[in-house]
Formats: C-alpha cells, structure tokens, sequence
C-alpha cells in the first residue's frame, strides 16, 4: 500500500534491469493502490510478466555470451587469465600448507629432541619414539619409573647429551667406553675384559642398583649375588657319592643386545627406554684398527654382555631365572641337588644317579633356553676321586684342596726363614698384602684352618 518505502531511482532501475519494465510498473500499481485492494493478479497475466522477465534474463545472457564467441581470442585470454590465478592461488594454498606442516614438524621434533632420542645408531634406534611403560608393573617390583632419555638421564644423574653419547651405537667409535685387557684362566688361555670408562661405570651402577638389584634372582643360583659365593654354592654338595659338573659355552656373548632389551621390555618399561637401557649394558667385540692418522675401534660382531661390567653378571642372573627353575625340576625328578655359579652347572647326588639321563635332560633345557652346554667341560666326579665344585673341594665337606695349603704353608715357612722378598716369584707389587688375600680366601672356607695359616704368616711377617 501507501505506506509501504518509496524506490529510489537507483534502486528502480536496478530492479528493472533485474526483472522486466512491465514486471514493475505492475508491482508499482499494486504498491501505490490502483489494483484494486485484496484482488489478485489473474493467473495468466502473472505468468505472463514472469515468463516475460525470464525471457529478457535469458537474452542478456545469450547477447553475452555471444560477445565473448564472436571474438574467440579474446574469450581464450580471459579462460587463461582465469586458469592461471585459480593455479596461482592453489599453488600458494599449497605453499602455505608445507609451511605450516613443516613448521608444526620442526617444533614437534625439537620438543622429541629435548626429551629424549630420536636416533641412536643404525640397526638400534627402532621404537625409540615409543615412550610408554607399565607403570603398575613397575610399580609392584618398586622400579624406577622414567619413559623418556631426558627422564632417564636425570634419574641416573648425568646430562642427556651425555647419556646419548654413551648409548650411541657405532660400527666403527673413535671412541671406546671401555678398557680391554685379558687376564689368565685357570684352565688356560686367556680372559678377555671389558672395563667400563668412569662415565659408563657410574650408568652401569645406578642400572644394577636401582633396578636389577631390585628383582629377584633364583635360589639356586649363587654366582655375584649378595650374601651369597662360592663356598655356598659348594655346600649342597658336600659329602654326596657322585658330582656332575657341566660349564655353558661362551655364556655372557650368548646375551646379546636384542635378549637384554627383550629382559627390559618384560619388566615393564617401554621400548625407549628398553633400548637405551639394552646399549647401555651391552658393547660389540672390537679390535683397534689406524686408518692414516686416526684410530678406529671396529666392532666384530653384535653387541653383547661385557665381561667386566657390574651389570653383567645381575643380568645374566635374572635371564636365567627359567633356565633355573626347570634345570632345578629336572634335578628334584632324580633326587638330586642343583647349583649354578655363573656358567657353572652343577648336580649331585648319591646312589645309582641316572647320569645319562640327567646329561640329556640337561642339554634340551639349556638349548631350549637360548645357551650351550661346553662340550669339553663336563666331568662327572665320584667318591673315589677329588670332588671339585667352583675350585672347592666337597669329598666330605667344603674346603681349599690340601695342595694349596701345603703350597701357603711353604711359602710362609720360607717367608720366615729367608725373608719375604725371596718368596715373590710373581713379582707381586706388595707381596705381603696378595699373601694376606690368599689367607683370607682360605679362612673364608675353612674357619679354622685359615685362622691358624693367619697367625703363621704373622708370625713370619714379624720375622718370627
């Protein structure tokens, strides 16, 4: 109606040139009143006003169109213009895009790097971003809980650049973290020892103490273990009719990097941590080898247990737990006793022992569980011979065999009646003190007679 707003006359024309002039000088007749009021429009004469106004819609744009075909170069520019900024913009999208990731990644990766290891070695670093652990599990055995390098390394007390330094797995080190040198058997031949540098020592300890000297090791075994030697590991065959001694082959190198991280994993703690732990306690056999003016130390094989790290033998303790447990059923079958020092299995037993079928049980277990049975060591002992277990004799009850008595007995006879100096053959830097230690090993064994070797070598010593 007549209240209804006024066009202006931008807005007429735009309105006709949206629709038809018809469409609004109608729409205009019912706004300003001269349809008459309530009265539709007749059905045919609406239709026809918006045919009409489509109609004039449609020509506008066929006359456009009709512009751009009738000169086709001009149409092919516009068509290329339009492709090249809708390429140009994608393209910047996209750009925009590798920036945002890329920065997103570098932050991600610098956050990864302050909290641990990314990559510690070819053949080693493999789940090294899986941080997890069970923490209930170690919770129970009371370990430490630490899932990153950076929370490892402040729990061992040494900066993480350092840890990485220490676990960082090399074919070929400039640097060796360890001290080798080889010492003499008793059986003959040579020992090689692996001695861990200050640093590696000082990891090495805060990994037996805080964590594997928190975990339970098997009754039976004896060797490296608190309170426990090889006098204890002797006494349960004293005094039996036979005594069966079998020695594992190559038993630290037989536990190798993948075995120690496996142990860790079981434990509890993730593979991150599993991983660093693993290099931290294992190193690869390596020979010193110059290339022109620089020495390289070149691994030989896989990484392994050292013998010389304090970490060793508390490993090789808890990963023969089972080994223990069914080599410790095999032996109550037959009614025998079981002991393990080390690589050093012993059984025995009185009676008619089933040796045959104590030797073959034996050898499945051990090769069941990973390890081999020496096939020159083993030594079946009976009554009527010297009965050996870990260097003691047990023929009656745990004791130093005579001969070594005999030989301290002398040595200090001669101490006395030609002075101490005549008696270091050896070469002994103080040869007084390896006499002391040698006396102390015996009274360890034998109380009484290692008192009385005590007072002798005083007694010499004092020159009297």
């Amino acid at each position: 109606m007549a209240d209804e707003k006024k066009l202006t006359k931008a807005e007429l024309y735009r309105r006709i040139a949206e629709s038809s002039a018809d469409e609004v000088i109608l729409s205009e007749m019912i706004r300003l009143g001269f349809w008459p009021d309530g009265e539709e429009l007749p059905d045919e004469l609406a239709d026809l006003l918006r045919r009409q106004a489509e109609l004039q819609r449609r020509a506008a744009e066929l006359r456009a169109k009709h512009a751009t075909v009738s000169d086709p170069e001009a149409a092919l520019a516009e068509e290329r213009k339009r492709r090249m900024e809708e390429s140009k913009r994608r393209r910047e999208e996209r750009r925009k895009e590798r920036e945002a990731e890329r920065a997103r990644r570098r932050e991600a990766w610098a956050a990864r790097v302050q909290a641990g290891a990314e990559f510690l070695g070819e053949g080693v670093s493999g789940g090294l971003s899986d941080t997890g652990c069970d923490a209930s599990k170690l919770a129970l055995a009371g370990l430490p809980q630490v899932g990153t390098a950076a929370e490892l390394a402040e729990a061992i007390g040494i900066e993480l650049k350092k840890l990485r330094w220490l676990t960082y797995h090399r074919r070929a080190a400039t640097v060796c973290h360890y001290i080798r040198f080889t010492i003499p058997k008793r059986s003959g031949g040579e020992r090689a020892i692996s001695s861990p540098r200050p640093l590696l020592r000082r990891a090495q300890s805060w990994v037996k103490e805080q964590i594997l000297d928190r975990l339970g090791v098997s009754d039976e075994a004896h060797g490296f273990v608190r309170e426990r030697s090889i006098v204890s590991n002797a006494g349960p065959h004293a005094g039996h009719d036979v005594v069966i001694n079998v020695d594992l082959k190559d038993f630290f190198p037989t536990f190798t990097f993948k075995r120690v991280k496996g142990f860790f994993r079981k434990v509890g703690y993730g593979e991150a941590i599993a991983t660093m732990l693993a290099l931290l306690c294992t190193e690869p056999p390596r020979v010193a080898t110059r290339v022109g003016d620089k020495l390289y130390h070149v691994a030989l094989g896989d990484r392994v247990l050292p013998q010389g790290a304090c970490t060793s033998p508390a490993l090789t303790n808890l990963m023969c737990r089972r080994l223990d447990r069914r080599l410790a059923g095999l032996a109550r079958k037959s009614g025998l006793a079981f002991t393990r020092y080390a690589d050093d299995i012993t059984f025995s037993g009185d009676g008619a022992v089933p040796i045959p079928k104590i030797l073959g049980g034996l050898r499945r277990i051990v090769e069941d569980e990973g390890l081999a049975v020496h096939p020159d060591k083993t030594r079946v002992l009976r009554k009527g011979r010297r009965q050996e277990v870990t260097g003691l004799v047990v023929n009656e009850r745990v004791g130093v065999s005579r001969a070594v008595r005999r030989r301290l007995r002398a040595i200090i006879h001669n101490v006395r009646k030609n002075g101490l100096a005549s008696q270091n053959r050896a070469g002994h830097r103080d040869f007084a003190a390896h006499l002391r230690g040698v006396v102390s090993f015996v009274q360890m064994v034998d109380a009484d007679a290692g008192r009385r070797l005590r007072e002798d070598l005083e007694k010499a010593l004092q020159g009297g």
